[in-house]
């Protein structure tokens, strides 16, 4: 039972961190298509922000809006994963477009343009854009990346040490160092388009008026940019040692 206090308190840091679970839903909603609502991922969001301040404890040993960021996000991404979001013909056709650019990266020595990877695809460049615009939301990760082919070892367990806490520990292994060499062999464009909404935090609109591009033409270049980086990185990393 809480105290009068208590609920004083809850209250407070309630009010105090609705902006934040605002600001993280914009943010994932730029990454992902236009068929998932902000609005929902808002509301899955608060349920976060709740659970973050029934549990946390002071002496928890780290500051309430750090431990309230990853419980937030935590359901934001379990309200999308129950929702499937991205439909399995997406990733396929993702697919097409990273084998497409590792051929051509491979033979040309260097990334192929947008109208090079359509040529490849047999599509034209229109056709070539717009599958990038469905496939908003395309992720550097997949759960299926984890799992090895017939005859090599696990994704997992060759960057991931830390059971507990799976992508943490990638991130301080050497698929940290890879994924900053990747986004720096990426074309000049795509390359500040990232550095720009990773480094700087800015949305695709933001983004959009400094290239003087359109809101819709950013999207289709992260999703270009983060396909790039997949095709670099299974090279690099997903295929096993040698």
């Amino acid at each position: 039972m809480y105290t009068v206090k208590g609920k004083a308190d809850k209250n407070s840091l309630l009010t105090e961190h609705m902006p934040l679970v605002k600001r993280l839903a914009h943010h994932m909603k730029a990454k992902l298509p236009p068929s998932v609502e902000v609005d929902d991922l808002i509301q899955a969001g608060m349920i976060g922000l709740l659970d973050a301040i029934n549990r946390y404890e002071d002496d928890h040993g780290a500051q309430f809006e750090t431990y309230a960021v990853l419980r937030i996000r935590g359901a934001m991404l379990d309200e999308l994963r129950s929702s499937d979001w991205m439909p399995r013909s997406t990733r396929q056709n993702m697919r097409k477009v990273e084998g497409a650019m590792q051929s051509l990266q491979q033979r040309l020595g260097r990334p192929p343009s947008e109208s090079e990877v359509a040529a490849s695809l047999k599509i034209s460049l229109d056709e070539y854009q717009d599958m990038l615009a469905d496939s908003g939301g395309h992720q550097l990760l997949y759960y299926e990346d984890f799992h090895a082919d017939e005859g090599s070892d696990n994704f997992l367990d060759r960057y991931a040490v830390d059971d507990a806490d799976p992508l943490r520990s990638l991130m301080e292994t050497d698929f940290r160092q890879a994924v900053i060499d990747a986004i720096d062999k990426l074309p000049p464009r795509e390359k500040l388009l990232m550095g720009l909404y990773y480094e700087e935090e800015l949305n695709l609109k933001e983004i959009g008026a400094v290239m003087g591009v359109s809101e819709s033409r950013v999207s289709q270049l992260h999703t270009q940019a983060v396909a790039r980086l997949r095709t670099t990185l299974r090279e690099q990393l997903w295929t096993g040692p040698a």
